[in-house]
């Protein structure tokens, strides 16, 4: 069965933009930010003294002893082969982390680590995408984490821009983007093979698009002018809740008990909502806190949460269908593990509902529930109807490859939010 669940995990990912990865289930809370801006992508501006922070965390106060290498990759995520290290990095490659913290007064034990590019042993100098990769040597140089990350050398002017008005309807469950490319004085003889796009639909591990054919290509930019493969589906917005003490509920958690082990937190129910009600959330983000917030990478504890998504009488023939045909996932920007079966609800007939319980550090967390069939495809309006007010957050990418070149670049990007 697990095996199952991973190849599913694998067709998943697949028809998204790459997301991080954790291999070991000693690690947990993998972050990687830009800035301090928890909010956003991993992306940085090439020499603007901007800094990526990746960090996780080990379930015990044992030190690892980890190493780091950093790999360019093309548009797709491929390793660039015809570069050399020397042709991206300044510095060196696979070194230790040497940032560490031992978890304070916390129930569940952990080591911090954490790691900051650029510094002094290490400076990327080329524009792209980029994986972060560590290493255990503890564990026999284990592969325990991917993470993901962009370098961009603005060379190209993007503009984006969304309706609700498409091809498919007209104010009711879609959202239509629309992206101009100007080459900004760039020369482009062959813009199929030198320019690849990705939009991507609030972050790394939400819906994207790759290389959609545009409308009209000028000596001087590229343009999608209500391009239906630009259609997305709407879907609505994120659960939330912050778990922030284990002495009392805060946002969005019924209750908390003591198991003589663990805490356990209860988010309230959830039910399958049939309209639309407007919520301000993060859009799958996650942000590590406790009520003092401070230390909050050392002081935050581990908590067990118990998510229940219950559906009511008239969901029979629906559960019946999910039940033979679907799995019902828990999805966020923090579900990083490589075996799926950990973010699989399991359901109970006693009250109809899907459920879950996952170890998790104390924070803000917004999720959803996504369906997936048996052939791997996610089905978007699976558990609940999509509606066109959802507040949504796009990304476009434009990357370039020379004339000759070994890889590509990215020098395009644009943010827009859907409100």
């Amino acid at each position: 069965m697990k095996k199952s669940l991973l190849l599913l995990f694998i067709c998943i990912t697949a028809c998204r933009i790459s997301a991080h990865i954790i291999y070991d289930n000693d690690i947990k809370s993998l972050q990687v930010i830009i800035n301090d801006d928890w909010l956003s992508i991993p992306i940085m501006k090439l020499n603007n003294n901007e800094c990526l922070n990746v960090s996780f965390d080990q379930l015990s106060h044992t030190y690892h002893r980890y190493i780091y290498k950093i790999e360019h990759c093309d548009a797709n995520w491929a390793l660039s082969n015809n570069l050399l290290e020397a042709d991206y990095i300044n510095g060196f490659n696979n070194n230790t982390i040497d940032n560490y913290e031992e978890s304070i007064n916390t129930n569940v034990p952990y080591t911090h680590y954490s790691i900051t590019i650029p510094n002094e042993k290490c400076k990327l100098t080329m524009s792209g995408n980029y994986k972060l990769l560590v290493f255990d040597q503890d564990k026999n140089n284990k592969k325990v984490i991917e993470a993901r990350f962009m370098i961009l050398e603005p060379l190209m002017n993007v503009g984006l821009s969304i309706t609700t008005n498409t091809d498919i309807d007209i104010n009711r469950s879609h959202q239509q983007v629309n992206m101009d490319v100007n080459y900004n004085g760039i020369s482009i003889t062959n813009p199929i093979e030198q320019i690849h796009t990705i939009v991507i639909q609030n972050g790394l591990n939400g819906e994207s698009i790759t290389d959609a054919k545009p409308d009209y290509i000028r000596n001087d930019g590229i343009k999608w002018i209500h391009n239906k493969n630009l259609i997305f589906n709407a879907g609505n917005e994120y659960y939330k809740f912050e778990a922030l003490s284990t002495n009392h509920p805060t946002m969005g958690i019924e209750h908390i008990t003591w198991d003589g082990n663990k805490y356990n937190v209860f988010p309230f129910v959830n039910f399958p909502r049939i309209n639309y009600i407007y919520d301000e959330d993060a859009n799958g983000a996650f942000c590590v806190r406790n009520s003092t917030n401070q230390d909050n990478d050392i002081t935050c504890d581990y908590v067990q949460v118990n998510y229940k998504l219950k559906m009511d009488s008239d969901n029979i023939k629906q559960i019946d269908f999910l039940n033979k045909n679907c799995c019902i996932m828990i999805n966020g920007n923090w579900t990083n593990n490589y075996d799926a079966s950990e973010y699989k609800m399991s359901y109970e007939s006693k009250d109809r509902s899907y459920n879950i319980s996952l170890l998790q550090k104390q924070g803000y967390y917004s999720y959803r529930y996504i369906v997936i069939d048996n052939t791997g495809k996610y089905l978007p309006d699976g558990i609940e109807p999509s509606f066109y007010q959802t507040e949504n957050k796009y990304q476009a990418l434009v990357y370039y490859r020379k004339l000759g070149g070994r890889t590509d670049l990215l020098v395009g990007y644009a943010s827009i939010d859907f409100k």
